[in-house]
């Protein structure tokens, strides 16, 4: 089977979108941090009544970027209270939330 020289740029091409792809996502990783939350979201009668922060997991944070980090985490469970995977009709249900966030914003987060 043979190739012409049009398939061949096709496929000099893919590789290089691929190895770009690839690059750029290790070095989001490396200038990045990732912290985990647990959050609490409270359903009666197929309602909202209440979105708790329960516990915010980093061993390197202040109590204020943890203050800061757990508002967040708080904000995004609470846009993720009428998803149908954490819908219910009465009980509690947790969430896990990972914030990412740029190594140099964190080190922004500092108390005035």
């Amino acid at each position: 089977m043979k190739f012409g020289f049009q398939t061949y740029q096709m496929i000099l091409i893919m590789v290089i979108i691929f190895s770009q792809v690839n690059v750029s996502a290790q070095s989001y990783r490396k200038d990045s941090l990732q912290i985990k939350s647990y959050t609490l979201i409270e359903y009666r009668n197929n309602e909202v009544k209440e979105v708790q922060l329960l516990k915010v997991l980093c061993d390197y944070c202040t109590e204020f970027q943890k203050k800061i980090i757990g508002e967040e985490a708080k904000r995004r469970a609470f846009l993720e209270r009428y998803d149908p995977k954490n819908r219910l009709k009465e009980g509690q249900k947790k969430l896990a939330i990972y914030i990412r966030i740029a190594k140099k914003d964190f080190a922004a987060i500092k108390e005035n």
